[in-house]
C-alpha cells in the first residue's frame, strides 16, 4: 500500500500543513432565520475534538447534529460562541476539511476517476499529479478497478465510496461525515463502516461522524457526543473503550448500545 503521507504531500503548498492537537467547540449557539424569526437549533454547546479520534455525534431529530458539522465545515457561522483550533496558526480556516454527505453529489457525466480529480483540478494541480492522487484515493476505498466507470454503472455503496475517495484525495486534516451511509441497505452500510475504521487506522486522520444510528456510533467511535434537542445541548460524552475490530454481536457491544439508547430516549 502506498504511504498516504507521501501521496498527500503532493497536495501541500509551500507552507506546512496545520498541526492541531484539538478543536474546541466553545459555547456555540446556532440559529436559522425562518418566517421572519430566529429559530435556535443549538444553544451553548461545548465539547472537544481530539486529533486522531473518531468522534460520533448522535441525538434525536432536530438536535442540531448536522448544524454543528456545517459550522465545522465552514458552511455556516455560529450566532454565538466560537470554534478554536489548538496548535495551528490560522485556526479552523487553515485546516483542510474533507466533507462527505448522505447524497453522493457526483457528476453523472464524469467517471469515478474524474469525479475524484475534479477538486484537484479546481486547485490547479497538473493532470499527471491529479491522476496519481485520484488513483491512490480510489485504491484506498477499494475501487481501483472501477476508475473508468460512470456513476450510473456503480452501486449505491460504490458511489458513496467514490465520494469518500474524493474527500480523502485532498489529504484533509479532518474528515466530516454527515450520515453518509443512512440511505444504504444494511449490508452495504456495514461494509462502509468497516471502510471508515480501515481508513482511520491506516491514515491516523481525525473523523467527525454524524449519525442517527446508535449501533453505528458504537461500532465506529472512540468517543460519542450525545445531544439533547430543542434546542440542541450536550447531554453526555461517552467513551467507547472497545478494541477494533468490534463484535456487533458481543455482550460488551450491546451494553454500550443500551447505555447510549437510554441517554437518547430520556430526551424523548
Amino acid at each position: 500500500m502506498r504511504d498516504p503521507a507521501s501521496t498527500g504531500a503532493a497536495l501541500r503548498t509551500a507552507s506546512a500543513a496545520p498541526d492541531f492537537t484539538r478543536i474546541r467547540i466553545e459555547h456555540v449557539t446556532i440559529s436559522y432565520e425562518t418566517q421572519g424569526r430566529q429559530l435556535i437549533v443549538m444553544e451553548d454547546v461545548s465539547f472537544d475534538i481530539e486529533r486522531g479520534e473518531i468522534l460520533c455525534i448522535i441525538g434525536p431529530s432536530g438536535c442540531g447534529k448536522s448544524s454543528i458539522l456545517n459550522a465545522l465545515s465552514g458552511f455556516i457561522a455560529p450566532m454565538g460562541g466560537r470554534i478554536v483550533v489548538d496548535g495551528a496558526s490560522g485556526g479552523l480556516a487553515a485546516l483542510r476539511r474533507g466533507v462527505v454527505f448522505q447524497e453522493y453529489a457526483l457528476f453523472p457525466w464524469q467517471t469515478a476517476q474524474r469525479n475524484v480529480e475534479f477538486g484537484l483540478k479546481v486547485r490547479g494541480l497538473p493532470p499527471l499529479q491529479r491522476k496519481e492522487i485520484a488513483g491512490w484515493a480510489l485504491a484506498q476505498v477499494g475501487l481501483a478497478e472501477f476508475a473508468d466507470f460512470y456513476p450510473h454503472n456503480l452501486s449505491g455503496g460504490m458511489r458513496q465510496r467514490v465520494a469518500v475517495a474524493r474527500a480523502l484525495a485532498f489529504d484533509p486534516d479532518i474528515l466530516l461525515m454527515d450520515e453518509p451511509f443512512a440511505a444504504l441497505d444494511e449490508e452495504m452500510r456495514e461494509d462502509l463502516q468497516n471502510l471508515v475504521v480501515k481508513l482511520w487506522r491506516e491514515t491516523g486522520k481525525t473523523f467527525v461522524y454524524v449519525t442517527h444510528s446508535i449501533q453505528e456510533a458504537v461500532f465506529l467511535a472512540t468517543r460519542v457526543i450525545v445531544l439533547a434537542r430543542k434546542p440542541g445541548r450536550v447531554r453526555a460524552e461517552v467513551t467507547i473503550d472497545l478494541f477494533h475490530p468490534r463484535d456487533r454481536l458481543g455482550d460488551e457491544f450491546h451494553t454500550k448500545v443500551k447505555d447510549l439508547a437510554r441517554l437518547i430516549r430520556h430526551d424523548n
